[in-house]
């Protein structure tokens, strides 16, 4: 049986809704029935097995990973599909008895960058097909997560009639305002959102500004349930900030100012250099800045590291900067725990990962007023909001946290109440398991 899908580049493709499996046996998905406890999360770009931090790597591959992992203790059996991008990659991880990631060939094996990515998605569809039909799985329920696996999560409801929930991660519309030369493929972007918002069966907004962003931009149509990123509590606060500078190697009275996250422009980091630059402590031997993340040589984010690293020189910042890597699990905890403050200086962030996991380690953030950032933040209770990219701004807010360790305390100590209330990654996906059995449930009535 052949499937007609609609493309955004003018033509018509075919999917066959029927494929060989490893027998060379037809099985077609119409002989398949829905495994009710079974989620496939789909993740294109954002591999939930590899290392976070390096370039395409970042708060979506860690928001696939433990909602998978999690949704797994919650007794779902949960496989996160994501793309293949070298030969050498495990075909399939296993993270527990009950989740997995799945890597599927969509394209060349190797590194394709997003703007371009959409073009290998037909692939993608075409190759999920054919895992459900050689393992003889259907999967009900389908969480794609970024436009590119919205995509492909539609093409698969139309073929199976599953249910697909949809994460966006960042929208185009309000991403595009902040650039000059858009990309080639930003048409087709904008209107494979617009169609997600208004024909998926649940859109998941992770804060109201996202949500308010949607509707004012996208479209009024359509269904959105607000349910936040979150964040291991158990690993992040776990640590004091004087047993966490012995380990680093700090002293007790520096003055520590960190970042985490991607080197992309859009992060600002360049505005948190700037503001460092004009900070009252600024000549006193005790600052510290610390940029954490890692960088592909050659790649869009080792380019802006580069650009970064000229302009730390061009303020005569290097004697109290650290380029600090890519952090990981054995060290992230201790980063955040050691610093006074971390800065999240992005031009737009839909939620942002990275100021949660430093609230819950009892470190204040100062952020940019923008997007997911308003909701996480409380403007003079866990840490202070600014403008983007205004430099003054970020700099007074960094240096009354420094002036003060009585007021740094006390804005850690509100952050990390305010992440155990409503940043759990237990909690969240508690909610998202609500919807995830709502729609089954309706699935399961029409079969």
């Amino acid at each position: 049986m052949i499937s007609k899908l609609k493309s955004y580049n003018n033509t018509q493709v075919y999917v066959n809704e029927s494929s060989a499996n490893a027998t060379g046996t037809t099985i077609e998905l119409k002989q398949l029935k829905f495994e009710f406890s079974r989620i496939a999360i789909i993740s294109v770009h954002g591999d939930p097995a590899i290392d976070f931090g390096k370039e395409e790597a970042g708060g979506q591959n860690v928001y696939v990973r433990n909602i998978g992992e999690e949704l797994a203790r919650l007794g779902w059996v949960v496989d996160m599909f994501t793309r293949k991008v070298s030969p050498h990659q495990e075909t399939i991880v296993q993270h527990s008895p009950n989740c997995r990631t799945i890597r599927l060939q969509a394209g060349p094996l190797c590194f394709v960058p997003r703007d371009t990515l959409f073009e290998h998605a037909l692939d993608f569809v075409q190759n999920f097909l054919n895992f459900e039909c050689q393992n003889k799985i259907l999967y009900p329920i389908i969480h794609s997560n970024y436009w590119i696996s919205g995509w492909v999560g539609m093409q698969l409801c139309r073929i199976q009639g599953s249910k697909q929930l949809h994460t966006y991660h960042s929208l185009g519309c309000i991403k595009y305002i902040t650039m000059g030369n858009l990309p080639k493929v930003a048409e087709t972007r904008l209107q494979v959102e617009k169609e997600l918002l208004e024909k998926t069966n649940c859109i998941i907004a992770t804060s109201p500004e996202e949500a308010l962003h949607m509707r004012t931009y996208v479209s009024e149509k359509g269904t959105i349930e607000i349910i936040p990123c979150g964040t291991d509590i158990q690993h992040f606060g776990r640590t004091s900030r004087s047993r966490a500078r012995q380990q680093l190697n700090f002293n007790s009275s520096d003055k520590i100012v960190l970042y985490v996250g991607r080197f992309d422009y859009r992060k600002g980091i360049e505005t948190l250099i700037r503001a460092v630059n004009i900070s009252k402590f600024r000549n006193d031997s005790s600052l510290k800045l610390v940029i954490a993340g890692g960088w592909t040589e050659g790649g869009a984010d080792g380019k802006e590291r580069e650009r970064l690293i000229q302009i730390v020189k061009e303020c005569n910042l290097e004697g109290i900067t650290n380029f600090a890597g890519q952090l990981g699990s054995s060290n992230l905890h201790l980063y955040y725990a050691a610093a006074d403050c971390c800065v999240a200086p992005s031009h737009y962030e839909p939620f942002g990962l990275v100021p949660i996991e430093a609230m819950a380690s009892c470190t204040p953030v100062v952020a940019s007023n923008v997007g997911g950032l308003k909701y996480t933040i409380v403007h003079g209770t866990t840490g202070y909001l600014c403008p983007p990219k205004g430099d003054v701004e970020f700099a007074r807010a960094i240096d009354t946290i420094l002036s003060s360790d009585e007021l740094r305390d006390t804005l850690g100590k509100n952050g990390a109440e305010r992440v155990s209330m409503m940043f759990k990654w237990q909690n969240v996906c508690d909610k998202l398991s609500v919807q995830y059995k709502k729609y089954a449930e309706e699935l399961h009535d029409l079969c």
